[in-house]
């Protein structure tokens, strides 16, 4: 019996050892196609990842490339913003005009505004030295006189007691002077001579002339105190202002006389102006729109506490009475540099980006260039400038424009 299990048990040994043996073979087999079917997508996952690398290796190259691309673009680009490009047509609308930069001796004018006055040398106001009463007047506005001509006829009380005393002492002196110094004693003829003179020279002092004086003398003389001013130059009457009946005081101007024939011209030049103006040099006038030349006569040595401005007189030869003070006048001094100069306009300079002035050079018809320039002096609407060598061709006018189109041509809309 046991021999039977025994037989039986390696009978089932043997029948199953080859199944078993099979079934693990097919495990180890799925086992090994499993590892490698793990080593082939490592491997596959490696492969993508170097792809990847190279990918981002060539996008890095690519990326550099184009990097250095856009960066030589935009160095391009500046460069190219630099200069300005502008056609015949645009060039006409801005108005831009173009000349050749030579260096020469400039003549300019310098501007200041002025006023024609009365010469006050020759000018002359009349007024009574004591206090009077108007009684007549014998001009009007305007009118041409001449030296002696009577103007206005006043009354005086102080008048009237001087051409009294002046009666008094004359009669005296008259007989005394006749019997003479060794008659009457050296006391008495000076006395007599000291009170007559004194009564002249007030009367005189008062606005009376020889011939009222010598009118004293006479018995039939009318009433006292009246007295005539007259003219003590030829001229117009300027100014008038009184009226008859009126009471004026002492000093107080009733008559300007003036000598048109020549006026003065006070011209106002800036507090800070180092213009050299010397006696004699001439200047243009314009006033009432007529033109003449004056020449300068004086300067005064302070500043005007009212306009604060260098006042400069001028002298102005007015025989046709063309002009006449109270005119407003344009006053345009003349001058020449004592040398060669390069200079342009002042519509010609603009300030570039950095601050510094610049003008603009065409370097071919429709090509303007920038070049930063030194100033110099001022002369007159013209300005001096270093930095150029002649024979350029500057933009003179319509230089905003220009920079205006460089200044486009340099906009970036994405702020690159």
């Amino acid at each position: 019996m046991r021999k039977t299990l025994i037989s039986v048990f390696v009978l089932s040994l043997s029948v199953t050892t080859p199944q078993f043996a099979l079934a693990e073979e097919d495990t180890l087999n799925e086992k090994d196609h499993e590892h490698a079917a793990a080593r082939d997508d490592h491997q596959e996952d490696a492969g993508q990842e170097d792809k990847q690398e190279d990918g981002h290796a060539n996008d890095r190259d690519h990326e550099g490339e184009d990097g250095h691309g856009r960066e030589e673009e935009s160095n391009r680009g500046h460069e190219e913003t630099t200069a300005a490009s502008i056609n015949v047509k645009q060039k006409k609308v801005a108005g831009i005009e173009v000349d050749s930069l030579e260096s020469r001796r400039i003549d300019y004018e310098v501007y200041a505004p002025g006023e024609l006055l009365t010469n006050g040398y020759t000018s002359y106001h009349v007024s009574p030295r004591v206090a009077s009463v108007v009684l007549r007047r014998h001009v009007e506005l305007g009118e041409h006189v001449t030296k002696g001509q009577s103007l206005v006829t006043l009354f005086s009380e102080t008048v009237a007691q001087a051409q009294a005393d002046y009666r008094k002492a004359y009669p005296e002196w008259e007989r005394i002077s006749e019997l003479g110094r060794s008659v009457v004693g050296d006391q008495r003829f000076n006395t007599a001579k000291a009170n007559i003179e004194a009564a002249r020279a007030t009367l005189l002092a008062y606005g009376l002339n020889a011939a009222d004086i010598a009118a004293l003398k006479a018995r039939g003389m009318g009433s006292l105190g009246e007295y005539t001013l007259r003219a003590r130059v030829d001229g117009a009457v300027l100014t008038d202002d009184f009226e008859q009946g009126q009471r004026v005081e002492a000093g107080q101007p009733l008559v300007t006389l003036a000598d048109e024939n020549e006026l003065w011209v006070e011209a106002h030049l800036p507090a800070n102006s180092d213009i050299v103006l010397e006696q004699g040099s001439e200047a243009e006038i314009r006033a009432a729109g007529r033109v003449a030349t004056a020449t300068v006569s004086q300067e005064a040595h302070t500043i005007d506490p009212v306009t604060r401005t260098r006042i400069v007189r001028l002298e102005l030869d007015n025989p046709e009475d063309r002009f006449h003070p109270g005119m407003f006048a344009d006053v345009y001094f003349r001058f020449q540099t004592t040398e060669s100069v390069l200079a342009v306009p002042e519509s010609a300079l603009m300030r570039g980006a950095d601050g510094d002035w610049t003008v603009f050079v065409e370097e071919s018809e429709g090509e303007y260039e920038p070049v930063e320039v030194e100033l110099g002096r001022s002369i007159g609407g013209l300005r001096e400038v270093s930095g150029l060598t002649p024979g350029k061709r500057i933009v003179f006018q319509g230089a905003f424009f220009v920079a205006s189109e460089i200044a486009k041509g340099g906009f970036d809309p994405h702020n690159h």
